[in-house]
């Protein structure tokens, strides 16, 4: 979905069409006075996921949890493509950091399930679909690997023993996903909110570590903020391994169209070929 598309959505809902764009990827992000408007690509099953995604903001602000708040109680559906509606947060007072993220993660990891179903975690599971779009402009052998290596981790991952309680997780727990306010830290983008291991949500980070450049000053504030280094645990190669396969294929589905985005695809496949952890990887 471009933003012209967006745009059109915009104005069917009988919103701004000419609102701010804020952000452009899985969502088209428009800022419109005191709100804030996602508009989701046009497909069936992101209906649920939007609907699913007002259900998590009403169950944290129930539980006392600082996050994003919703401004309509229900989506609307607007030719296909699910549309919500949010209060705009105030402006950030400074940048967040990995120490604001797991002050908010203990928060939510400290939470029992909701009152209603929330799915696994299914990080791997739009591999198939990045891989799809991609096409051509990845080498056939690369595509291949990588779908082994999601069969592998898929495994590999069913069979661990967590160190932590499973229940209630983000899903995407990176600091782009937290706005220091005046009043504190408060969580945005609720949409990958599942109920599957803790250690999903404390992975991310130390991948972030690894592979992103995270300072390691910066990952030991938000070790000390959460409580537990979820690199002790043995489990931890497996879910990184399956972010990493899961990171790879994101990247491929921007290849056709950016010269960039291939060559950051080519630089992590070769770097899991190679069996190196140290290669730096580039957010994209």
């Amino acid at each position: 979905m471009d933003e012209a598309r967006a745009r059109d959505v915009l104005g069917a809902a009988g919103l701004e069409r000419d609102a701010a764009l804020l952000a452009l990827g899985e969502n088209a992000v428009f800022g419109s006075g005191g709100s804030v408007v996602k508009v989701g690509r046009a497909a069936p099953e992101l209906l649920d996921r939007a609907r699913r995604e007002l259900r998590v903001a009403r169950w944290l602000e129930e539980s006392g949890v600082p996050a994003v708040r919703a401004a309509e109680e229900e989506p609307r559906l607007v030719d296909g493509h699910p549309v919500t509606v949010w209060h705009r947060l105030p402006q950030a007072v400074r940048p967040a950091e990995p120490r604001d993220l797991a002050a908010l993660l203990r928060l939510v990891h400290a939470l029992p399930a909701p009152g209603f179903e929330l799915p696994r975690r299914e990080l791997l599971g739009g591999v198939e679909r990045w891989l799809r779009l991609a096409g051509d402009a990845i080498d056939v052998e690369d595509a291949d690997y990588l779908r082994e290596r999601r069969d592998g981790f898929e495994a590999a991952a069913s069979a661990l023993a967590p160190r932590l309680a499973p229940g209630p997780i983000h899903g995407d727990a990176l600091p782009r996903n937290v706005l220091v306010g005046a009043d504190g830290p408060v969580l945005v983008d609720l949409e990958t909110f599942s109920a599957d291991l803790r250690e999903h949500d404390l992975v991310v980070m130390a991948l972030s570590r690894d592979r992103y450049g995270l300072p390691a000053d910066a990952y030991d504030g938000f070790v000390a903020e959460y409580g537990w280094d979820v690199r002790e645990w043995e489990g931890c190669a497996v879910l990184r391994g399956a972010r990493e396969t899961a990171s790879c294929a994101w990247v491929a589905q921007h290849a056709p169209s950016n010269p960039k985005a291939l060559a950051e695809f080519r630089r992590r496949v070769a770097s899991l070929r190679d069996g190196d952890p140290a290669v730096r990887w580039y957010p994209f």
